[in-house]
């Protein structure tokens, strides 16, 4: 039997012209591709990939396959969509994956209103960032993915994903309590230029989006220190060891000696929910995000 995450992968190959393409297209590596390709000729006993010059190009079986992979994806998406659609409620599995801060900003009170609402359906919530949540719905590890990006850097989505948006998250700049500027009604990232900075890990799409901010405003930003839970970064601000910023979706309370000031021109990130577009007639995901909506309108930000 063919291998459904090996047919996904051809398919990309064959949507995005080169194993490269297909590999930032699902968010693997370009091994990763090509172990599965190599899995799948395997399989199949017929080559599906030739040289081309410095990259590949499909076979005939390659292009025959991928025309089949397509179709088969395509219809085992809508046949689970058209079952679910068919008895008109949300019911079974709903495999959810949501960064830290929406994990726990709007899923306890989105997944409590579904178990009320929607006894027959098992939800089911797996912390991930971004990426991963991008990369496991293209795989169909998951059903739904919370993802994010910023006003000034969106988030690149692969092709056969639909998305609705859920809320947008103003950020401000969280200081110690003692910092020159903890008295401001509101800050701009420049004044912070001599500032050492408190950052997410490196390769996050939020570290990397904080690097091209402060660039872009003429900062070369210090970073004295990295970590990735905000209640982290807010109690090394708390012992004046930084300066960072700070959404407020899933923020809790300030701790002691930390101050949080407004930015003059807002910073905001743009939250929303990501699902395959065959999966788009399910009841279990429309009333997903309309859990989560519901939750993230009633916030005060």
């Amino acid at each position: 039997m063919l291998n459904m995450e090996r047919l996904r992968t051809l398919s990309a190959v064959a949507r995005h012209g080169s194993v490269r393409a297909a590999a930032e297209g699902l968010h693997v590596t370009t091994s990763a591709v090509s172990q599965q390709l190599a899995k799948l000729e395997r399989e199949t006993g017929q080559q599906l990939l030739a040289k081309n010059g410095r990259g590949v190009r499909l076979t005939d079986a390659g292009r025959l396959l991928a025309g089949h992979a397509a179709r088969i994806l395509s219809q085992v998406e809508l046949a689970e969509a058209e079952l679910e659609a068919h008895r008109g409620q949300a019911v079974g599995e709903l495999r959810m994956g949501a960064f830290p801060t929406a994990a726990r900003g709007l899923f306890p009170d989105a997944l409590a209103a579904l178990a009320v609402d929607h006894p027959q359906l098992r939800a089911r919530l797996w912390e991930m960032e971004p990426g991963d949540s991008v990369r496991a719905v293209v795989r169909g590890d998951i059903d739904l993915g919370v993802v994010l990006d910023w006003y000034n850097r969106p988030l690149s989505l692969p092709e056969g994903l639909a998305k609705a948006p859920l809320l947008d998250d103003p950020a401000d700049v969280a200081m110690p309590s003692d910092h020159r500027l903890a008295g401001r009604r509101t800050v701009e990232l420049e004044d912070f230029a001599e500032d050492a900075w408190i950052s997410w890990p490196q390769g996050e799409f939020c570290h990397d989006w904080l690097m091209f901010t402060l660039r872009s405003k003429g900062i070369e930003p210090r970073i004295a220190h990295m970590a990735e839970e905000h209640g982290t970064q807010l109690a090394l601000i708390a012992r004046g060891l930084g300066v960072a910023v700070a959404p407020r979706l899933g923020r809790g309370p300030v701790p002691e000696g930390v101050s949080v000031v407004p930015v003059r021109h807002p910073m905001r990130r743009h939250v929303y929910a990501i699902w395959r577009a065959d999966a788009d007639r399910r009841p279990s995901i429309r009333a997903a995000v309309a859990a989560l909506r519901e939750v993230g309108g009633g916030m005060e930000m």
